[in-house]
Parts: structure tokens; C-alpha cells; sequence
């Protein structure tokens, strides 16, 4: 008897690849490709656990931040790149969550909020009184509740008065700060678009405490207004080639008081 069993050369070829098919090797293929897929997964997996954490702790723990405009000299500068503490200034704490930091904003706090004016927009101030606190000012002296502050130590005042000064960076007041609300300032006085112009700073506005300075660039900066494709393009090239030439080191990792 032929070993072919006398079959058509078609049916011999298409047995041998049945047989074929039917090895181990095949099978172990199988394996190895479910294995690609399954660590494919795990990395998927993980990217999209990180992504989670991530907008969780810049949503309700921590947040980036960068200063745009001088209001804030010279305790914050124009580049400074600042880590703000969402989670501090959290509800009211009642039973358990009297062990978590939750606190109010207190006087003298550098606090990062919503602009009461244009809620898309996020400003840093200096909050100089809290609730039922009654500001005044008297040729720049700053007065809380009849008592003048000693803000010298971070405070200044560059612009001589003229008679084109505005009045209200010299003389204002007084006000009673409404309850739930505050009287926030910027360091540079006579440079700062403030409560003194927009009023008092719903408590609701307030989105955290600036903790430390984590990179100071000294080049151009951005307005943080949306200013087109080639501005970002531009601005992100400046940046890379001035990263170590314009970098201000010394304030690295400075906290902000």
C-alpha cells in the first residue's frame, strides 16, 4: 500500500498543513500573542489609573500656577512657576475630618482664586482681612480695625504720588468686609488691581494657598491669554533655548511667605 494511502496530491497537501496546524508551536504562538496583549493592558491600564491621580491631586490636592504680572513683586516675580495647596482650605471640619489640615484662609495667607470680574481667570493676592475686619488706608498706610500694619517686609510702594496717581492706591476706606469674604492686596501696591478696585473676595472664589516657587524663568512670559498657535510655538522655543541662561536658580524650591 502506497504510505500516501493513494490519495489526490490536493488532499495529501491539505492534511499536511491540518497536521501542521495541529503542533505545539502553533499553539505556544497563541499563547505568546495573548501574553503581548494582556501586558499591553496592564500598561493601558496603569497610564489610565496615573491619569486619574493625577487630575484627582491637580483637582483637590495641588495645583500648578505662574505669575504673569508684577502685582505681586517682589514677594513673586513675573515667571515665577508656584505649587498651590488646594486641599487646606477645606469645608468645615466635622467629626473625623477635624484631623485633616482643613483651615480657613487667615490674615497675611498668599491665596490663588477665581477673579470675582471674570471667573475664568485665576489671580494671587495677599489676603489682609478676613470677615468682619474693617480696612482703611491713609496715605498708604494699611489699617485693620483701627490699627495700622506693619507690612514692610513685604509691602512696597514705587510709584511716587503725582496727580495722576489713582486715589484709591493712597487713600480708601473705610469698608466692613462682609462675612464669608475677604480683602486680598498685592505686595506691589501702587501696581495691583485689587479689592480696593473690585471689592471683597467671595470665600467661594478661593481656590488654594501658594506653597513654594518650583521654577523661576526670567524671559518673556506668557499674558496667559490665549494669543494664537505661533505665539505658544514661539514662547515654548524661547523657553527651551533660555531654560538654563534664564533660569532664576536662586528662587528654586523658595517658600512664599
Amino acid at each position: 500500500m502506497r504510505p500516501d494511502g493513494g490519495l489526490p496530491a490536493c488532499q495529501r497537501i491539505w492534511r499536511r498543513a491540518r497536521s501542521f496546524a495541529a503542533r505545539v508551536p502553533f499553539g505556544y504562538s497563541t499563547g505568546a500573542m495573548a501574553e503581548e496583549r494582556s501586558v499591553g493592558r496592564e500598561y493601558l491600564e496603569a497610564l489610565i489609573i496615573a491619569a486619574v491621580f493625577l487630575l484627582f491631586t491637580n483637582t483637590f490636592v495641588v495645583q500648578t500656577f505662574y505669575i504673569p504680572s508684577g502685582s505681586m513683586e517682589d514677594t513673586l516675580l513675573i515667571g515665577d512657576h508656584l505649587f498651590v495647596n488646594r486641599f487646606i482650605y477645606g469645608p468645615t471640619a466635622t467629626g473625623a475630618e477635624r484631623l485633616l489640615p482643613f483651615r480657613t484662609v487667615h490674615r497675611g495667607d498668599i491665596v490663588v482664586f477665581r477673579s470675582p470680574e471674570d471667573p475664568k481667570l485665576d489671580l494671587v493676592k495677599r489676603c489682609m482681612a478676613v470677615g468682619g475686619d474693617t480696612v482703611q488706608l491713609t496715605d498708604k498706610q494699611l489699617y485693620i480695625n483701627g490699627k495700622p500694619v506693619n507690612d514692610a517686609g513685604y509691602a512696597v510702594h514705587k510709584n511716587p504720588v503725582t496727580l495722576f496717581s489713582d486715589p484709591r492706591t493712597i487713600n480708601f476706606g473705610p469698608v466692613v468686609v462682609p462675612a464669608g469674604n475677604y480683602f486680598c492686596m498685592g505686595d506691589n501696591r501702587d501696581n495691583s488691581y485689587d479689592s480696593r478696585f473690585w471689592g471683597t473676595l467671595p470665600a467661594h472664589l478661593v481656590k488654594g494657598r501658594a506653597l513654594f516657587i518650583y521654577w523661576s524663568y526670567g524671559g518673556r512670559t506668557s499674558t496667559g491669554q490665549w494669543e494664537g498657535w505661533g505665539a505658544k510655538t514661539r514662547d515654548l522655543l524661547e523657553t527651551a533655548f533660555g531654560f538654563f541662561s534664564k533660569t532664576r536658580w536662586e528662587r528654586t524650591f523658595r517658600l512664599i511667605r
